[in-house]
């Protein structure tokens, strides 16, 4: 099946798992969900997926995957998710589906620009005119570096701080960040150094990390819970 190219407010979805595997769904207008049921944007044939699994949208430049409250949950690159932003070349799993999201045009154009280092996070634009190069899959395949570059893919990059925030929200975030900040440096402060390779915190400190990754956690599942 021949893919065309994706514009700036359309995506492609190739299934390589599960029933439906080999489907190409390219074009796709957003907002969608992906579930079992007729009415989504994308109805796979699999059991384990709740009727509505999950929803994509576009915000601003960026495109949002957001888990809705699925029985089973929802997969990035292997790793369980609830809200988070897809960059081409990403795996989504649902179920027992798998689905690559990008076209081989837009993923050929994320690998170019990790290898060059034109864009440190690999989004780079996402518009026709940034595949206005060409760049070939499978050159960027191929690539005598291609398994470093290939693994930068699933590699979850520092992300940046939102744009366009409320005073409000801005004062909000600043809190959390400087809450987490403030707790990281208390457990560095407290490390104690075993030898040149070996740092190590007492137990009560290692259930103060345990208990903030469980609040950061906590915040993570608040901020990516579905508008009732």
């Amino acid at each position: 099946m021949t893919e065309s190219k994706s514009n700036s407010n359309s995506i492609t979805l190739r299934v390589l798992d599960g029933v439906d595997r080999g489907r190409v769904y390219q074009d796709l207008e957003l907002p969608l969900t992906i579930g079992r049921e007729e009415g989504n944007g994308i109805q796979l044939n699999d059991e384990r997926i709740s009727r509505f699994h999950v929803k994509l949208q576009q915000d601003h430049e960026q495109i949002v995957l957001t888990d809705l409250e699925s029985t089973n949950g929802t997969k990035v690159n292997g790793e369980e998710v609830q809200i988070r932003i897809l960059r081409f070349g990403d795996l989504v799993s649902v179920g027992r589906s798998v689905l690559l999201f990008g076209s081989r045009e837009q993923i050929a154009s994320r690998l170019q620009n990790i290898r060059t280092g034109d864009s440190v996070d690999g989004e780079g634009d996402n518009t026709d005119e940034s595949l206005a190069s060409k760049p070939d899959l499978g050159f960027e395949l191929n690539y005598e570096d291609s398994r470093e570059i290939q693994a930068a893919l699933h590699i979850l990059d520092p992300p940046e701080v939102p744009h366009r925030l409320s005073p409000g929200q801005a004062a909000q975030l600043a809190e959390v960040l400087e809450f987490v900040h403030s707790r990281l440096r208390s457990l560095m402060n407290s490390a104690t150094k075993l030898d040149a390779d070996t740092m190590a915190l007492n137990y009560r400190k290692w259930q103060s990390l345990i208990d903030l990754q469980s609040r950061i956690a906590e915040y993570i599942r608040s901020i990516g819970e579905p508008e009732e």
